[in-house]
Protein backbone atom coordinates (compact mmCIF):
# COMPACT_ATOMS: atom_id res chain seq x y z
CA UNK A 1 0.00 0.00 0.00
CA UNK A 2 1.36 3.40 -0.97
CA UNK A 3 1.45 6.14 1.68
CA UNK A 4 -0.67 9.22 0.84
CA UNK A 5 2.34 11.51 1.42
CA UNK A 6 4.31 9.56 -1.18
CA UNK A 7 1.49 9.95 -3.71
CA UNK A 8 1.43 13.71 -3.07
CA UNK A 9 5.21 13.94 -3.45
CA UNK A 10 5.09 11.88 -6.65
CA UNK A 11 2.37 14.05 -8.17
CA UNK A 12 4.28 17.18 -7.10
CA UNK A 13 7.46 15.85 -8.72
CA UNK A 14 5.67 15.55 -12.07
CA UNK A 15 4.49 19.18 -11.82
CA UNK A 16 7.93 20.41 -10.77
CA UNK A 17 9.64 18.53 -13.60
CA UNK A 18 7.16 19.92 -16.15
CA UNK A 19 7.67 23.54 -15.05
CA UNK A 20 11.19 23.85 -13.68
CA UNK A 21 12.60 24.80 -17.09
CA UNK A 22 10.70 28.07 -17.05
CA UNK A 23 12.47 31.28 -16.14
CA UNK A 24 11.59 31.98 -12.49
CA UNK A 25 9.77 28.67 -12.07
CA UNK A 26 8.79 28.86 -8.37
CA UNK A 27 5.50 30.74 -8.76
CA UNK A 28 4.30 28.69 -11.76
CA UNK A 29 5.17 25.51 -9.86
CA UNK A 30 3.23 26.67 -6.80
CA UNK A 31 0.26 27.56 -9.02
CA UNK A 32 0.46 24.10 -10.59
CA UNK A 33 0.62 22.41 -7.19
CA UNK A 34 -2.35 24.40 -5.92
CA UNK A 35 -4.31 23.67 -9.09
CA UNK A 36 -3.61 19.94 -8.67
CA UNK A 37 -4.41 19.66 -4.95
CA UNK A 38 -6.54 22.72 -4.22
CA UNK A 39 -3.81 23.93 -1.83
CA UNK A 40 -0.05 23.61 -1.38
CA UNK A 41 0.48 20.53 0.81
CA UNK A 42 3.46 20.73 3.18
CA UNK A 43 4.75 17.47 1.69
CA UNK A 44 5.39 19.30 -1.59
CA UNK A 45 7.73 21.93 -0.15
CA UNK A 46 10.82 19.69 0.08
CA UNK A 47 10.19 18.41 -3.46
CA UNK A 48 10.09 21.97 -4.80
CA UNK A 49 13.03 23.13 -2.67
CA UNK A 50 15.29 20.29 -3.75
CA UNK A 51 14.48 20.67 -7.45
CA UNK A 52 15.08 24.44 -7.42
CA UNK A 53 18.07 24.35 -5.05
CA UNK A 54 16.20 26.39 -2.44
CA UNK A 55 15.68 25.80 1.26
CA UNK A 56 12.34 24.57 2.57
CA UNK A 57 12.13 27.89 4.45
CA UNK A 58 12.47 29.89 1.23
CA UNK A 59 9.65 27.96 -0.45
CA UNK A 60 7.51 28.20 2.69
CA UNK A 61 8.17 31.95 2.81
CA UNK A 62 6.85 32.41 -0.71
CA UNK A 63 3.76 30.27 -0.02
CA UNK A 64 2.92 32.26 3.11
CA UNK A 65 3.74 35.66 1.55
CA UNK A 66 1.22 35.42 -1.30
CA UNK A 67 -2.44 35.43 -0.29
CA UNK A 68 -3.56 33.20 -3.15
CA UNK A 69 -1.70 30.14 -1.89
CA UNK A 70 -3.40 27.99 0.73
CA UNK A 71 -1.78 25.52 3.11
CA UNK A 72 -5.06 23.65 3.65
CA UNK A 73 -7.93 22.61 1.39
CA UNK A 74 -10.54 25.26 0.61
CA UNK A 75 -14.29 24.83 0.86
CA UNK A 76 -16.49 24.01 -2.12
CA UNK A 77 -16.80 27.77 -2.66
CA UNK A 78 -14.18 30.46 -2.13
CA UNK A 79 -15.41 33.95 -1.26
CA UNK A 80 -12.83 36.73 -1.42
CA UNK A 81 -13.72 40.10 0.10
CA UNK A 82 -11.69 43.08 -1.13
CA UNK A 83 -9.91 44.90 1.66
CA UNK A 84 -8.02 47.46 -0.46
CA UNK A 85 -8.31 51.20 0.15
CA UNK A 86 -11.04 51.96 -2.41
CA UNK A 87 -13.28 49.23 -1.05
CA UNK A 88 -12.48 50.25 2.53
CA UNK A 89 -13.58 53.79 1.75
CA UNK A 90 -16.88 52.39 0.47
CA UNK A 91 -17.58 50.13 3.45
CA UNK A 92 -15.68 46.87 3.03
CA UNK A 93 -15.10 46.73 6.80
CA UNK A 94 -18.87 46.48 7.28
CA UNK A 95 -19.10 43.96 4.42
CA UNK A 96 -16.39 41.79 5.99
CA UNK A 97 -17.98 41.95 9.46
CA UNK A 98 -21.43 41.10 8.06
CA UNK A 99 -20.31 38.13 5.96
CA UNK A 100 -18.22 36.79 8.85
CA UNK A 101 -21.31 36.96 11.04
CA UNK A 102 -23.53 35.32 8.39
CA UNK A 103 -21.07 32.48 7.75
CA UNK A 104 -19.85 32.11 11.33
CA UNK A 105 -16.18 32.17 10.27
CA UNK A 106 -13.31 34.61 9.95
CA UNK A 107 -10.85 35.24 7.17
CA UNK A 108 -8.73 32.20 6.21
CA UNK A 109 -11.35 29.87 7.68
CA UNK A 110 -13.78 27.36 6.18
CA UNK A 111 -17.27 26.62 7.43
CA UNK A 112 -17.64 23.34 9.35
CA UNK A 113 -19.70 21.86 6.53
CA UNK A 114 -16.93 22.63 4.03
CA UNK A 115 -19.23 24.88 2.03
CA UNK A 116 -17.18 28.07 1.87
CA UNK A 117 -13.75 29.46 2.61
CA UNK A 118 -13.54 33.19 3.33
CA UNK A 119 -10.44 35.09 2.27
CA UNK A 120 -9.36 38.71 2.18
CA UNK A 121 -8.01 40.01 -1.10
CA UNK A 122 -6.19 43.27 -1.68
CA UNK A 123 -7.66 44.57 -4.92
CA UNK A 124 -9.90 42.94 -7.45
CA UNK A 125 -9.69 45.86 -9.86
CA UNK A 126 -13.36 46.66 -9.23
CA UNK A 127 -12.69 49.97 -7.48
CA UNK A 128 -15.51 51.74 -9.35
CA UNK A 129 -17.93 49.10 -8.03
CA UNK A 130 -16.70 49.07 -4.44
CA UNK A 131 -17.15 47.36 -2.10
CA UNK A 132 -16.38 44.25 -4.10
CA UNK A 133 -15.91 40.52 -3.74
CA UNK A 134 -15.21 37.48 -5.85
CA UNK A 135 -17.11 34.22 -5.48
CA UNK A 136 -15.52 31.22 -7.18
CA UNK A 137 -13.73 33.53 -9.62
CA UNK A 138 -16.81 35.61 -10.44
CA UNK A 139 -16.56 39.30 -9.47
CA UNK A 140 -19.40 40.91 -7.53
CA UNK A 141 -19.59 44.66 -7.08
CA UNK A 142 -21.57 47.14 -5.01
CA UNK A 143 -22.06 44.77 -2.11
CA UNK A 144 -24.74 45.60 0.42
CA UNK A 145 -26.48 43.64 3.17
CA UNK A 146 -29.01 42.17 0.72
CA UNK A 147 -26.28 40.92 -1.61
CA UNK A 148 -24.40 39.41 1.34
CA UNK A 149 -27.54 37.57 2.48
CA UNK A 150 -27.94 36.18 -1.07
CA UNK A 151 -24.29 35.12 -1.25
CA UNK A 152 -24.48 33.46 2.16
CA UNK A 153 -27.57 31.48 1.12
CA UNK A 154 -26.10 30.51 -2.26
CA UNK A 155 -22.87 29.08 -0.87
CA UNK A 156 -24.76 26.93 1.62
CA UNK A 157 -26.63 25.03 -1.13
Amino acid sequence: MQHAGTDIADRATVIVNDLMGLEGPLLPILHGIQHEFGYVPSETLPVIAEALNLSNAEVHGVVTFYHDYRNHPAGRHVLKICQAEACQSMGSDHVAAKIKQLLGIGFHETTRDGAVTLEPVYCLGLCACAPAAMLDGVPIGRLDDEALEEISAAVRL
